[in-house]
């Protein structure tokens, strides 16, 4: 029997099979056994299923461990706080309401040094808040960064900065902050699978820091950022309110810094890839900023990829080489199949998936009996789920009933950020997922190791929650009672600017926005021939947040360093 919610939600995610909500996972908590998600920002419930930002995210994103190098310098922290910056901010006597105190910026400072690739890097790490003001000088957010910067840098001209940020919408950036890019990364196991608290950090030799500083946002809502007047923070919720106020930062940010003449690069992770696609537009034509490079990890740009809804066929065709991937990694194909590696199984995938199976659910009902019943034992070899269950499904399984149809007989379902986690059932008739465990794998993990860093090695005192995912509903999509698509700001900004590159990392085992999904959309972006060069895309075993896997991580790592290199002129 179909579920149906108490009340629908307004957001472009196929949560179960044409149920749409336009909040990422990471604003979805379990319903228990009811199968179900309750959206933490309502009090509706509906089916889980796949779309995008963030088991959002966000979000997500993680990193696994190795032992720490002998010859690595220990990265104790020399603290430098700069006395009119952050000294008395931290106290928990009573701030003085006038202007003055409002305007004064609250910044820790300290000095650190890391070894990468054999060579010692000298940083400053700052971590603190940028105000946002409106045209009439009054305060309107303050906005919480951390960057790292190296040490010693005669000619920034020289240097790239590199902004950062992650999903949601309502994500912080400590996913890729502590997963892929920073100086620490959270301790797992080397394929990413979680251990026992207490948590803790290890030095990340394969930070981006030795090519480029970076600079990580939290937009208004997440994190320590909030709006001065919380009954205006809904003024920062949407599409294009979100994308002003980040590049109202990243435009400060470059100001106060003298960072102008610096090559400038944009890192986004799911929702913060449609943020990223979006600011390109916004730094252009409302600060003339030109970018050198965008980067975007596991992607959604047009999110009728991602969304089935009544009468969209595309996201299932989309999905399926996922589906692919998931049965092929616990080991659910035809021996046939399971004996080849996997890009070579996801190439037979993907053509059944945009040819015979594509056509089929262009037929409708229309389809004849003879075709249906062998487009039904193709799917059921590419997707390890039964012909009789596919049929039930008609030739449609929506993700979260994929999630936990594809190991029923273990008691288990997989994860939607990343299809190779696993967790137990409590109802073991369930129809849908009822929880995301490659979410619950490492949402702890961040969360604890996060507010620990950033106390103790950054000095930074804040009694206040840092919010690693937060409440931003209801959000403005903005568009028109049709799907988001910036693909199309992406493609003006890449032939208007035609310097910019772009730089796409695709999982594998990701559900949450689907490889085949991404290079569909950059394969419908109408850009000039000449410019599909600017385009590189590169692919991952693992999932949402691929650096999870320390394979992953270290080619991430040298593709990213590649890409940073060309696009700045290295």
């Amino acid at each position: 029997m179909e579920d149906t919610p108490e009340e629908q939600c307004t957001c472009p995610f196929d949560l179960a099979g044409g149920k749409i909500c336009r909040h990422t996972l990471p604003h979805f908590v379990s319903a228990g056994r009811l199968g179900r998600w309750q959206c933490a920002g309502s009090r509706n419930y509906f089916p889980a299923a796949g779309s995008i930002s963030a088991i959002v995210v966000l979000l997500a994103s993680l990193a696994m461990s190795e032992p720490k190098p002998s010859d690595t310098p220990p990265n104790k922290p020399e603290s430098t706080k700069v006395e009119d910056k952050v000294k008395g901010d931290n106290t928990d006597k009573k701030k003085p309401e006038n202007d003055e105190a409002r305007d004064k910026p609250k910044l820790s400072e300290t000095k650190h040094s890391i070894v990468l690739n054999g060579v010692k890097i000298d940083y400053t790490a700052t971590a603190g808040t940028l105000q946002l003001k409106n045209a009439e000088g009054k305060p309107t957010a303050d906005i919480f960064f951390i960057a790292y910067t190296k040490d010693g840098v005669s000619d920034l001209a020289r240097r790239p900065v590199t902004f950062s940020f992650n999903g949601g919408p309502g994500s912080s950036s400590v996913w890729m902050h502590m997963g892929l890019l920073g100086p620490k990364r959270v301790k797992l196991q080397d394929d990413g699978g979680a251990l026992p608290p207490p948590y803790e950090l290890v030095e990340n030799k394969y930070s981006l820091l030795d090519e480029t500083d970076l600079v990580f946002i939290d937009p208004v809502g997440a994190g320590f950022s909030r709006a001065t007047k919380p009954e205006e923070a809904k003024k920062f919720y949407g599409v294009k309110e979100d994308v002003k106020s980040v590049a109202e930062f990243i435009r400060l940010y470059v100001t106060k810094n003298t960072r102008w003449a610096s090559p400038k690069f944009l890192i986004g992770e799911s929702y913060g890839t449609t943020r990223a696609a979006a600011l390109s537009g916004e730094l252009m034509d409302r600060h003339h900023m030109n970018l050198n490079g965008i980067m975007l990890v596991s992607t959604v740009l047009n999110f009728q990829t991602i969304w089935g809804g009544e009468g969209n066929d595309l996201p299932h065709v989309l999905y399926l080489p996922s589906f692919t991937a998931a049965a092929w990694h616990h080991q659910k194909l035809p021996a046939d199949l399971q004996v080849k590696s996997l890009p070579e199984v996801l190439k037979l995938a993907e053509v059944f998936a945009a040819g015979d199976y594509n056509h089929a659910l262009m037929r409708g009902a229309a389809l004849e009996k003879q075709a249906r019943d062998a487009i039904l034992k193709q799917m059921a070899r590419f997707t390890g789920l039964s012909v009789n269950y596919l049929d039930r499904a008609n030739l449609r399984p929506s993700l979260s009933r994929f999630g936990v149809e594809l190991l029923r007989d273990r008691d288990l379902q997989v994860g939607r950020y990343d299809s190779r986690y696993t967790s137990f059932v409590r109802d073991r008739l369930t129809e849908t997922t009822e929880a995301d465990p490659s979410a619950d794998a490492v949402f702890s993990v961040f969360a604890s190791t996060f507010n620990h860093y950033l106390r103790t090695e950054l000095k930074f005192d804040e009694d206040k929650p840092y919010d690693i995912l937060g409440n931003v509903v209801p959000w403005n999509w903005d568009s028109d009672n049709k799907s988001l698509n910036v693909a199309e700001t992406l493609a003006q900004s890449m032939t208007r600017n035609p310097f910019l590159k772009v730089h796409i990392s695709c999982g594998y085992s990701d559900l949450a926005t689907p490889y085949f999904a991404a290079r569909y959309t950059f394969e419908h972006m109408n850009l000039p021939a000449a410019l599909r060069k600017n385009l590189v895309m590169d692919d991952y075993a693992a999932g949402h947040m691929m650096y999870l896997n320390l394979p992953d991580l270290k080619k991430q790592k040298a593709d990213l360093a590649k890409f940073v290199r060309g696009a700045s002129g290295k």
